[in-house]
């Protein structure tokens, strides 16, 4: 047998170098350890677990706002004037929307009702921001919908959207919010600040497609608006818009308005106003049809402004109510006019001057009474300053004053040109007449704890007041001109007025503005009113044909709402005589 070879032996590792690998492998343990304890337990190291911690809260922690709950608006009974409810808003980050596919745009356009090549365009616009909405203020089930799709870059926010449960009963009054829930008009906007509310804020976690996946903590209470309660009666209201929409339209008018005065608040009980408009869907509506017309706008009164100059008359001692002045011979010609009546009335007496509404009459007592002293008079009754009822745009009215006043300008100002008045001013001033003398604040909105009868500022007279109220029941008998304002079972005095328009080259023939102004009951005021019908275009334009059998109608249904029980009919001729023998005079 052969020899048997060996093999030749394999160089071993050496330990040394084997020591040192698995030293360099404990290190590099020992390190990650280390590191890792950095990152995660170690506060104080630079981009420690804090570090970390805020750089992932910063990717998925939310802050959003929370909507706060719009005051609602009543009527002084309770009524829901105007009420906010829950809506929601779908928008979109096109960051993420543009990566869907072309069926799930489709179907997303679908759901909230726009055209697919509109949506596109509209991604198209917003490619390079992080928001965009796609549709606001959806029903919750409509909304629901959409998020149904389940599409990445599309979400939802709650927001609440402003209803009118009345309409165009109040349009003018309460006026409206935008998209945004915000005052634009009207009360809404007068009281922005109070009904608005404040917003809260809350923390969310977010996934990585935007979705709330959980609410962490509640930063800020969302603080709802106050309600506001205004002294409309809503009863009262809806008769008012009635009437007088039904006699615009009669009337072939161009607008009119009525405001409703409690005389013994000075509460606004009604304010109308035609044409309207409805606050829950204004498309296409024009901007004369928003106008509060009973507060803004400004109009000459008229002959409703005799019965205070008769006033004015009364107070100098030299005037009684049957005080007689001739008329005749149915004209009086003053420097550069020539005023005339529509027939001759002969010599009459105070009274019956105001019965007819005769323009010489009133014209020859205004010639004998002191200009300031008038305009005094006018000013104490509450023309030429505002009422204060808080309303944008509320006119102050124009009540001039000169140095030296033209004998035609102080004849046009006793009957009621050459100044301006807003409804519910010449209303105020009728409720001083009403109110035997004491003026009372007009207010709109229900004070808490007011009672039912306010403590008003005496500015004339109680008997004189009270003479002047027996001369306004005349106006509404068989001989006067506002008879169409009588109320069955009750007492009313009132005056008509038959305004000319102002044109470009100054009053206008064939335009009128028709005007009625009173209170009711006459011996025990409930309420005071004027009704305005601006331009009638048919047959009739006299303010006892147009204005006042609204005044009628409208106190009719106001009575028996208000429980009013009817009265002793007591001739105006009679009320007179009681006064003058109460007042120690004889006519």
């Amino acid at each position: 047998m052969g020899a048997v070879k060996k093999q030749p032996q394999q160089p071993g590792i050496a330990r040394w170098r084997f020591a040192l690998v698995a030293g360099l492998l404990c290190l590099l343990a020992v390190a990650l350890v280390v590191h890792l304890a950095g990152l995660q337990v170690l506060p104080e190291q630079d981009k420690g677990y804090r570090f970390l911690q805020d750089q992932g809260r910063a990717r998925t922690i939310r802050t959003e706002e929370i909507a706060a709950y719009r005051g609602s608006i009543l009527d002084r009974n309770g009524e829901l004037l105007a009420v906010s409810t829950p809506v929601q808003t779908i928008w979109a980050n096109p960051q993420l929307l543009k990566e869907a596919s072309a069926e799930e745009l489709r179907a997303l356009a679908a759901a909230v009702g726009t055209p697919p090549a509109r949506l596109a365009k509209r991604l198209e616009k917003y490619r390079n921001k992080g928001f965009m909405y796609l549709r606001r203020h959806m029903m919750p089930e409509q909304a629901g919908a959409v998020l149904a799709l389940d599409i990445a870059g599309v979400y939802s926010k709650k927001e609440y959207r402003r209803f009118y449960p009345a309409g165009e009963v109040t349009a003018q009054l309460l006026g409206f919010t935008n998209i945004d829930d915000l005052g634009q008009e009207g009360l809404e906007l007068a009281y922005e600040q109070s009904l608005a509310g404040e917003a809260g804020k809350r923390q969310v976690v977010k996934d990585l497609k935007g979705r709330t996946v959980q609410d962490l903590a509640v930063k800020q209470e969302a603080r709802p608006g106050r309600d506001l309660q205004l002294t409309i009666d809503m009863r009262l209201q809806y008769l008012a818009y009635r009437e007088l929409k039904k006699a615009v339209s009669e009337n072939g008018a161009a607008s009119g308005f009525m405001v409703i005065l409690d005389t013994r608040s000075g509460d606004v009980l009604a304010m109308a106003n035609q044409p309207s408009f409805n606050p829950n869907n204004r498309q296409g509506v024009k901007a004369a049809a928003m106008r509060n017309r009973a507060l803004i706008d400004q109009f000459e009164p008229g002959s409703t402004i005799k019965p205070l100059t008769a006033l004015a008359a009364l107070e100098t001692g030299r005037y009684q109510p049957h005080t007689r002045i001739d008329t005749s011979p149915g004209y009086i010609r003053l420097p550069g006019k020539t005023l005339l009546d529509p027939v001759n009335f002969g010599e009459i007496d105070l009274t019956k001057v105001i019965t007819k509404s005769s323009q010489v009459g009133i014209t020859k007592v205004a010639m004998d009474l002191e200009p300031e002293s008038l305009r005094g008079l006018f000013y104490r009754m509450g023309l030429g300053e505002a009422v204060g009822s808080g309303f944008p745009g509320e006119a102050p009215g124009i009540l001039p004053t000169r140095d030296r006043w033209h004998p035609i300008e102080l004849a046009n100002f006793a009957f009621g040109y050459g100044l301006t008045v807003n409804a519910v001013q010449l209303a105020q001033a009728y409720s001083v007449v009403a109110n035997a003398g004491l003026k009372r604040p007009v207010s709109l909105i229900l004070a808490q704890g007011k009672t039912a009868s306010v403590d008003g500022e005496r500015v004339v007279d109680a008997a004189l007041a009270r003479e002047v109220t027996a001369m306004l029941e005349t106006v509404i008998g068989p001989e006067g001109t506002g008879k169409r304002a009588a109320v069955d079972g009750y007492r009313v005095a009132g005056k008509t007025g038959t305004v000319h328009k102002v044109g470009s080259e100054g009053y206008v023939d064939n335009r009128y503005r028709s005007v009625f102004a009173g209170f009711v009951p006459a011996e025990n005021p409930r309420l005071a009113a004027v009704v305005v019908i601006d331009d009638p275009s048919h047959a009739k334009y006299y303010g006892g044909e147009v204005a006042a059998p609204v005044f009628g109608k409208v106190m009719t249904g106001a009575m028996r709402l208000l429980q009013v029980p009817p009265e002793k009919i007591v001739p105006a001729e009679r009320q007179l005589a009681t006064q003058l023998d109460e007042r120690g005079t004889t006519s």
